[in-house]
């Protein structure tokens, strides 16, 4: 039977996963973030995420599902003060039913799957964790293999990134990598291991030619640029081939993450007729 601890004050406990909310050298010490909501919580357990512990409102009415969690789940359970449940979860009117402290997986390329579908996104140094999570929807709801975060980026396990993939980020695996470097050793080693036609394509709106007009079945490594300054000058480099989007109306162009949307989907719709 899992322990269950009683929390009423902002012990040390408590100001360790206040401090996962905001500091992200304490979420990379820890190995550990926090998370919120049913579907989230429920695809981290269902894809076998390490959960350490779970909290939730003491001396209040819990729904079934929760209920039902708290009983099928074998790790720590916390009952911590309403009040300190509100804070975990930024809303002042009401706390959040659950929350799951959960480990972060290894940074690890091996953890990407590779094949003769491989279709991964590599994001630049994206700065706003927001649209890090985005993507991660994207690329989950287009059939990606993965996402991997490279340079100085936005976290994807700040609580900001977590929210905005709505749970994908447990479904396909997302790797944080220093450099374009390793990432293109790791291509070099899948192209060596038998797979030589696996293509980098980078996204640029001055790209050679319109994304729909290149071919995105082979095994694709998809490049995300920077929201501001684009694709670094290593990654345009290493790129086969650029691809634009074509726009009309007054914008400039698109969101970083809306723009790798529109590259998934199309990569989708392609190898969905090919069949």
């Amino acid at each position: 039977m899992a322990k269950t601890l009683k929390i009423t004050a902002r012990n040390a406990s408590f100001q360790q996963w206040q401090a996962l909310l905001t500091n992200r050298n304490k979420r990379q010490r820890l190995r550990e973030f926090l998370v919120q909501g049913v579907r989230p919580i429920s695809l981290a357990l269902e894809h076998g995420w390490e959960v350490r512990a779970l909290l939730y409102p003491d001396r209040q009415i819990l729904s079934r599902w929760c209920r039902d969690l708290l009983d099928q789940v074998s790790t720590t359970r916390v009952a911590l003060a309403p009040e300190l449940m509100r804070e975990l979860g930024g809303k002042e009117e009401e706390s959040p039913e659950l929350l799951a402290v959960v480990a972060q997986p290894e940074d690890s390329l091996d953890r990407v799957p590779v094949g003769p579908k491989m279709l991964v996104v590599v994001f630049d140094r994206p700065k706003t964790p927001g649209n890090v999570g985005t993507l991660i929807r994207s690329a989950d709801a287009f059939g990606a293999s993965g996402v991997i975060v490279t340079g100085h980026a936005a976290d994807p396990y700040d609580p900001k990134a977590v929210r905005a993939s709505t749970g994908s980020l447990f479904a396909l695996p997302v790797v944080r990598v220093a450099s374009h470097r390793e990432v293109l050793d790791w291509i070099a080693a899948v192209r060596a291991a038998g797979l030589p036609r696996v293509q980098i394509i980078g996204t640029d709106e001055h790209g050679e030619v319109d994304v729909a007009e290149h071919d995105l079945t082979c095994p694709t490594l998809l490049l995300v640029g920077n929201e501001t300054h684009g694709l670094s000058a290593g990654w345009q480099e290493a790129s086969d081939r650029m691809v634009r989007i074509p726009i009309v109306g007054a914008a400039s162009s698109l969101n970083a993450a809306a723009a790798g949307t529109v590259v998934l989907y199309e990569a989708a719709r392609q190898r969905a007729r090919q069949g």
